[in-house]
């Protein structure tokens, strides 16, 4: 294949969800509600556990972390999604897709890294709770979150200067509705000998190694559980771990289905599907997840909506 056709490609058009104009609208419709709830419920998350002090606790100092990973995380897709259902347009720029695989890849991997942390810092409120304050100390949290972050932005990298390093001259439609790595990567006419393998350690890495602790911060959590005496103290202690466990169960479902199936040649309808779960749903339902139960941020919610400015505002 000539040299003028492998660098052919400068731009991509992503295919979207649907190709009929009805249903486009519909969807515009219904993302843009949930990216605005997804904005509002992560930032109250945010604001409740600043302003009131029975909330500086680790784990609601993960939490904020979560919720501005997942602000993040949607706006990276969200506008630019909306975007392209309004004008019916998919069109985007080999750079500006670059970019957006960048961001989701490296929010992505924090998020994966923030998740093990938060299950680190629940074993260690359940298991340890008299060594709990010592060890994880403000100190402490700051190098758990920096490392998250840190690493999410390393890993992101080495997978997309993997991607873009390889030559795109085939066609440049792309079935989904963002530029995702492993998708995009799918649509690259020569592949390195080294950079598939390369790709799917770094995925591996970063699914397998959080994962890993998050099982086997669970599995001392529940010998912990089961060894207490007080029935109340059980029930305490699991409800402190479910939402947790939920958020869990359906980002790494649904992450672990795209990015750890090697082989697979061409880009179908269920890559985007199940991207939909990672990309619009799980961030909308985090704060609902994390607050539906939890009679801490019920009470903060309290206290500020009995706030003199607010109840004169009101």
């Amino acid at each position: 294949m000539g040299a003028e056709n492998i660098t052919s490609v400068t731009e991509f058009i992503l295919v979207g969800l649907s190709n009929n104009r009805e249903t486009q609208i519909l969807l515009f419709v219904v993302f843009l509600i949930m990216y605005s709830a997804t904005i509002v419920g992560n930032l109250l998350i945010i604001i409740l556990v600043r302003v009131d002090s029975c909330l500086h606790t680790p784990m609601y100092f993960f939490l904020t972390h979560l919720s501005g990973v997942e602000i993040c995380f949607v706006t990276t897709t969200g506008p630019q999604m909306l975007a392209h259902l309004v004008s019916g347009n998919g069109a985007i720029s080999f750079t500006r897709c670059a970019a957006q695989m960048y961001a989701t890849t490296c929010l992505g991997c924090t998020e994966c890294l923030l998740l093990s942390a938060m299950a680190y810092d629940r074993c260690l409120a359940i298991c340890s709770p008299l060594v709990y304050a010592a060890v994880m100390s403000k100190k402490h949290q700051w190098q758990l979150t920096s490392a998250s972050w840190a690493v999410g932005f390393l890993l992101a990298a080495v997978n997309v200067t993997c991607t873009i390093s390889l030559p795109f001259c085939g066609t440049n439609h792309i079935n989904h509705f963002f530029c995702e790595q492993p998708v995009v990567f799918k649509y690259a006419c020569i592949e390195s000998r080294y950079t598939a393998p390369v790709i799917f350690m770094v995925s591996t890495l970063i699914l397998v190694g959080p994962f890993s602790v998050i099982l086997i911060s669970y599995g001392l959590i529940l010998y912990s559980v089961f060894q207490m005496q007080s029935r109340v103290g059980r029930r305490k202690a699991i409800s402190t771990c479910t939402s947790h466990l939920v958020v869990v169960t359906l980002f790494y479902g649904t992450l672990i289905f795209m990015y750890m199936r090697p082989g697979v040649d061409a880009a179908d309808d269920r890559d985007k599907q199940t991207a939909v779960f990672y990309i619009v749903v799980t961030p909308i339902l985090n704060p609902i997840i994390y607050s539906l139960r939890n009679k801490e941020i019920h009470k903060a919610m309290a206290k500020v909506l009995r706030r003199p400015g607010f109840e004169e505002q009101t």
